[in-house]
């Protein structure tokens, strides 16, 4: 009896794993075999799951008139800078927060992480206005700073919170054998900062990555990104099933690639400090 009791969670929480698998899987599987389906059968009353695969719809989103390209450079190469800058950024304001003694730090980095708070809906109105004035509309530049808005106070946070379980000794030690302070934070903290700084990254880049509230507002012909060519599949004539069912499994197959690569940094970045 005593066996079968504690077996009881056990077999619960692999059930509840299990389902929540199914439900996270089951939608993305199904998105990337659809993009390989031919268009008469993705429009099909019946779902199929044997057919003989297509790259028509991959085909004609690089080789038509309105080519995917510009789009994915343009996502790549903003999504790209504002992650390099908000972590660099992120990572020596929140080594300076952590190591400073100042009265009030814990409520300045709470202002700091309240801004990322706003929703998007609350910015959009200022920023824009703010960018027509300094010429910003329809610029890289436009669309790094505005995704930086979102993404810096949210690096400085994690990166605060990386730094504090970091014991400040090493550092110390570093300094005591002749190391400078920017030496024992080059050579000795930033290694040990590895999945802190990895997992800034990888959730910085999704944010920008995926957006389109703000890719929709602020760029325009010469910036737009992937999602703005996956909503302009979207027409009063229709949509084009299999084009943005290609589209998705662009957006989300490399965002799910890259977290498999650096899974070993993610996971330890998401759980460093949970347990003392």
């Amino acid at each position: 009896m005593k066996t079968s009791k504690r077996w009881l969670p056990l077999t619960f929480k692999i059930a509840l794993l299990t389902l929540l698998l199914l439900w996270t899987l089951i939608p993305i599987t199904w998105m990337v075999l659809s993009s390989f389906k031919p268009n008469d059968i993705i429009t099909a009353g019946t779902p199929r799951v044997f057919f003989t695969p297509t790259l028509e719809h991959y085909t004609s989103l690089f080789s038509s008139g309105n080519s995917l390209w510009p789009y994915l450079l343009n996502s790549l190469f903003i999504a790209g800078i504002s992650t390099l800058i908000a972590v660099v950024l992120g990572c020596m304001a929140g080594f300076g927060l952590s190591r400073i003694r100042i009265k009030g730090k814990q409520h300045l980095a709470f202002w700091i992480i309240s801004t990322r708070m706003a929703p998007i809906a609350a910015v959009i109105v200022p920023l824009y206005l703010l960018f027509r004035y300094l010429y910003l509309l329809d610029t890289h530049a436009g669309l790094i700073v505005a995704y930086l808005s979102f993404n810096l106070p949210f690096a400085i946070w994690l990166m605060t919170a990386f730094f504090d379980d970091l014991p400040p000794d090493l550092e110390e030690a570093a300094m005591i054998d002749g190391a400078t302070k920017f030496q024992a934070f080059r050579y000795v903290v930033l290694p040990l900062m590895t999945p802190g700084l990895v997992t800034t990254a990888i959730l910085c880049f999704i944010f920008a990555w995926n957006d389109y509230a703000f890719a929709q507002t602020f760029s325009g012909p010469s910036t737009q990104t992937i999602p703005i060519a996956a909503a302009q599949l979207l027409t009063q004539t229709g949509i084009d099933w299999g084009k943005l069912l290609a589209i998705g499994t662009i957006v989300v197959c490399p965002m799910a690639i890259a977290g498999l690569l650096v899974k070993r940094w993610l996971v330890q970045g998401l759980t460093l400090g949970a347990v003392k």
